[in-house]
């Protein structure tokens, strides 16, 4: 898919793209209880541009300029912004 096609509520997404920016990575307290850490990235192919949650792990697996694949992400919507995320059943890989 391209990034221009992506909407919010969409399940099952697999994309291709570059990483634009991966931005200082923060503690968040989650819903269930407990601390995660997560990052806010940017990717972008030839339509256009999304953020990217990167959590745990997956912040330091990635850094701006790599192209990465994304399969099996979700799209959600916080503050009116729309971002990827992998979530525990996709796969972020370097390409």
């Amino acid at each position: 898919m391209k990034i221009s096609e992506l909407k919010a509520g969409m399940r099952n997404v697999s994309v291709t793209a570059k990483v634009d920016s991966v931005g200082q990575p923060r503690t968040v307290n989650l819903k269930s209880g407990g601390t995660n850490t997560v990052a806010d990235a940017v990717i972008s192919d030839e339509t256009g541009s999304i953020k990217l949650s990167l959590w745990g792990d997956d912040i330091n697996k990635i850094q701006a300029g790599d192209r990465i694949s994304i399969e099996n992400g979700y799209i959600s919507t916080f503050r009116n912004e729309n971002s990827i995320s992998v979530g525990k059943f996709g796969k972020l890989t370097k390409v």
